[in-house]
Protein backbone atom coordinates (compact mmCIF):
# COMPACT_ATOMS: atom_id res chain seq x y z
CA UNK A 1 0.00 0.00 0.00
CA UNK A 2 1.44 3.39 -1.01
CA UNK A 3 1.25 6.10 1.62
CA UNK A 4 0.61 9.73 0.82
CA UNK A 5 3.65 11.86 1.58
CA UNK A 6 3.00 15.36 2.89
CA UNK A 7 4.51 17.87 0.49
CA UNK A 8 4.35 21.06 2.51
CA UNK A 9 7.51 23.11 2.38
CA UNK A 10 9.32 23.52 5.68
CA UNK A 11 8.51 27.23 5.39
CA UNK A 12 4.78 26.47 5.33
CA UNK A 13 4.84 24.61 8.64
CA UNK A 14 4.02 26.89 11.60
CA UNK A 15 6.87 27.25 14.12
CA UNK A 16 4.78 25.72 16.91
CA UNK A 17 4.51 22.52 14.83
CA UNK A 18 8.27 22.23 14.29
CA UNK A 19 10.05 20.16 16.90
CA UNK A 20 12.20 17.03 16.91
CA UNK A 21 9.11 14.79 17.04
CA UNK A 22 7.41 16.36 14.01
CA UNK A 23 10.45 17.49 12.04
CA UNK A 24 10.88 15.12 9.11
CA UNK A 25 14.16 13.27 8.91
CA UNK A 26 14.78 14.96 5.53
CA UNK A 27 15.03 18.36 7.24
CA UNK A 28 17.69 17.09 9.63
CA UNK A 29 19.58 15.44 6.79
CA UNK A 30 19.34 18.61 4.69
CA UNK A 31 20.83 20.71 7.49
CA UNK A 32 23.63 18.16 7.86
CA UNK A 33 24.35 18.26 4.13
CA UNK A 34 24.45 22.06 4.17
CA UNK A 35 26.82 22.15 7.14
CA UNK A 36 29.10 19.53 5.59
CA UNK A 37 29.33 21.54 2.38
CA UNK A 38 30.72 24.65 4.05
CA UNK A 39 32.08 23.60 7.42
CA UNK A 40 35.57 24.87 7.99
CA UNK A 41 37.20 28.11 9.01
CA UNK A 42 37.59 29.51 5.48
CA UNK A 43 34.84 28.09 3.25
CA UNK A 44 32.26 30.77 4.02
CA UNK A 45 34.86 33.49 3.45
CA UNK A 46 35.72 31.98 0.06
CA UNK A 47 32.06 31.67 -0.97
CA UNK A 48 31.43 35.25 0.16
CA UNK A 49 34.43 36.49 -1.83
CA UNK A 50 33.14 34.72 -4.96
CA UNK A 51 29.55 36.02 -4.78
CA UNK A 52 30.42 39.15 -6.82
CA UNK A 53 31.93 37.00 -9.58
CA UNK A 54 34.95 35.09 -10.87
CA UNK A 55 38.32 35.54 -9.23
CA UNK A 56 41.80 34.23 -9.75
CA UNK A 57 43.63 32.47 -6.93
CA UNK A 58 45.79 35.52 -6.20
CA UNK A 59 42.71 37.76 -6.02
CA UNK A 60 41.06 35.41 -3.54
CA UNK A 61 44.25 35.39 -1.50
CA UNK A 62 44.24 39.21 -1.35
CA UNK A 63 40.51 39.42 -0.57
CA UNK A 64 40.60 36.94 2.31
CA UNK A 65 42.89 38.30 5.02
CA UNK A 66 45.10 35.83 6.91
CA UNK A 67 44.46 32.80 4.69
CA UNK A 68 47.58 31.04 3.50
CA UNK A 69 47.93 29.64 -0.04
CA UNK A 70 47.97 26.01 1.08
CA UNK A 71 44.71 26.38 3.03
CA UNK A 72 43.06 28.36 0.22
CA UNK A 73 43.97 25.61 -2.24
CA UNK A 74 42.64 22.88 0.06
CA UNK A 75 39.36 24.68 0.75
CA UNK A 76 38.83 25.43 -2.96
CA UNK A 77 39.31 21.72 -3.77
CA UNK A 78 36.76 20.79 -1.08
CA UNK A 79 34.26 23.36 -2.38
CA UNK A 80 34.79 22.09 -5.92
CA UNK A 81 34.24 18.48 -4.79
CA UNK A 82 30.96 19.57 -3.13
CA UNK A 83 29.75 21.27 -6.32
CA UNK A 84 29.82 24.77 -4.87
CA UNK A 85 32.81 26.18 -6.78
CA UNK A 86 34.00 25.50 -10.30
CA UNK A 87 37.55 25.89 -11.49
CA UNK A 88 38.36 27.07 -15.00
CA UNK A 89 41.88 26.81 -16.44
CA UNK A 90 42.41 29.39 -19.18
CA UNK A 91 44.68 28.57 -22.10
CA UNK A 92 47.03 31.49 -21.84
CA UNK A 93 50.67 32.13 -21.15
CA UNK A 94 51.14 32.08 -18.29
CA UNK A 95 48.25 29.73 -17.51
CA UNK A 96 45.60 31.41 -15.37
CA UNK A 97 42.98 29.71 -13.22
CA UNK A 98 39.67 31.31 -12.31
CA UNK A 99 37.21 30.22 -9.66
CA UNK A 100 33.52 30.96 -9.59
CA UNK A 101 30.43 29.73 -7.84
CA UNK A 102 28.23 27.09 -9.43
CA UNK A 103 24.47 27.67 -9.55
CA UNK A 104 24.29 25.77 -6.25
CA UNK A 105 26.90 28.12 -4.79
CA UNK A 106 25.06 31.22 -6.03
CA UNK A 107 21.91 29.87 -4.38
CA UNK A 108 23.59 30.68 -1.06
CA UNK A 109 23.33 34.41 -1.81
CA UNK A 110 20.07 34.80 0.13
CA UNK A 111 21.62 33.05 3.13
CA UNK A 112 24.67 35.34 2.97
CA UNK A 113 22.48 38.43 2.74
CA UNK A 114 20.61 37.27 5.86
CA UNK A 115 23.88 36.56 7.68
CA UNK A 116 25.21 40.03 6.79
CA UNK A 117 22.00 41.71 7.99
CA UNK A 118 22.07 39.72 11.23
CA UNK A 119 25.79 40.37 11.74
CA UNK A 120 25.37 44.14 11.34
CA UNK A 121 22.48 44.19 13.82
CA UNK A 122 24.29 41.91 16.26
CA UNK A 123 27.48 43.99 16.13
CA UNK A 124 25.46 47.17 16.80
CA UNK A 125 23.72 45.47 19.72
CA UNK A 126 26.74 43.87 21.42
CA UNK A 127 29.38 46.45 20.48
CA UNK A 128 27.69 49.85 20.28
CA UNK A 129 29.81 52.45 18.47
CA UNK A 130 32.04 49.84 16.77
CA UNK A 131 29.79 49.06 13.76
Amino acid sequence: MIQEVETRSHREVPNEELNMKTCPKQYVLAVGDALNAFTGKWKLFIIGALIPGKQRFSELEKNIPKINPRMLSKELRDLEANGIVKRKVNDSLPVSVEYELTPSGYAMREMFDSMIDWGIKHRAWCMPGKG
